[in-house]
């Protein structure tokens, strides 16, 4: 909003900034054509802008704007010339309510958001892939890209596997959970676990128990759970049984029989 308010009484004939510093009630008249049938609050604060303009702020009691303020910034071409509204805006101030910073969609999916249908394409520079053509440490990969431009165009980082593998152990399938630590045994000596090929194979591997929590999915080799292969129930009973067992409650007592 732009408009020309003159203050009544200044003929700017010293420093222009002083006397637009003086027009507060100016200042006010222009928040409240902003502001409509909304009162504006008290005057809290006047500040200098670069190009001898000068901002003031005043409380702004709008509904769902808790702590922010009405902001006219006035100028003027010189002395003797009359004061002007440059601009009317909302601000926060120091305590106002508002909303969190910004973040990329890339940067905000989390597990699981990826849905039927959607699609997730994958950053050129992701540090997490590598040209497939390049030398793998890892033997298991290497026949998967055995001549250039035949196998994949990308595979994951060294950086990127070590991530992965660290990501695995502190989720639910990792030693640090709470059915790895009420386990009787962990998932690398378990039969039903299937080990990862390459350098992945010594941490990671896939569970096989139809029956197990985690049937089908990645698992820590340290993970564990009851359907590890070597339980063992103790069947025998808790309290020992004898061959005879006395009743003395159903005893029945009997007078002796007469001395003859």
């Amino acid at each position: 909003m732009i408009a020309d308010i003159t203050a009544p009484g200044s003929s700017r004939s010293g420093d222009p900034n002083g006397d637009l510093g003086e027009a507060v009630e100016p200042a006010r008249r222009a928040a409240q054509a902003e502001a409509g049938d909304n009162p504006v609050g008290e005057h809290v604060q006047t500040q200098a802008e670069d190009g001898g303009a000068v901002t003031h702020l005043f409380e702004a009691d709008l509904p769902g704007y808790r702590g922010w303020r009405w902001a006219v910034t006035v100028a003027s071409a010189g002395p003797a010339t009359p004061v002007t509204v440059s601009e009317v805006v909302l601000l926060p101030g120091p305590d106002a309510l508002v909303a969190p910073p910004w973040v990329p969609w890339t940067q905000r999916l989390r597990a699981g958001d990826l849905g039927v249908g959607d699609l997730l394409p994958t950053d050129p520079d992701d540090p997490r892939l590598v040209p497939g053509y390049l030398i793998d440490e890892d033997p298991a990969l290497q026949p998967l890209s055995p001549e250039l431009g035949l196998g994949r165009l990308r595979v994951l980082s060294r950086d990127a596997r070590l991530a992965l593998v660290q990501r695995w152990r502190d989720s639910d399938r990792g030693p640090d959970s709470e059915m790895a630590r009420s386990a009787p045994d962990r998932c690398v000596t378990c039969g039903f676990y299937l080990p990862l090929g390459g350098l992945l194979a010594a941490a990671l591997g896939v569970c096989g128990n139809s029956l197990a929590p985690a049937d089908g999915q990645v698992v820590h080799a340290e993970f564990g759970c009851g359907a590890h292969s070597e339980v063992r129930v103790d069947t025998s009973p808790n309290v020992p049984v004898v061959e005879l067992v006395y009743d003395d409650a159903e005893l029945e007592l009997l007078p002796p029989a007469p001395a003859e």
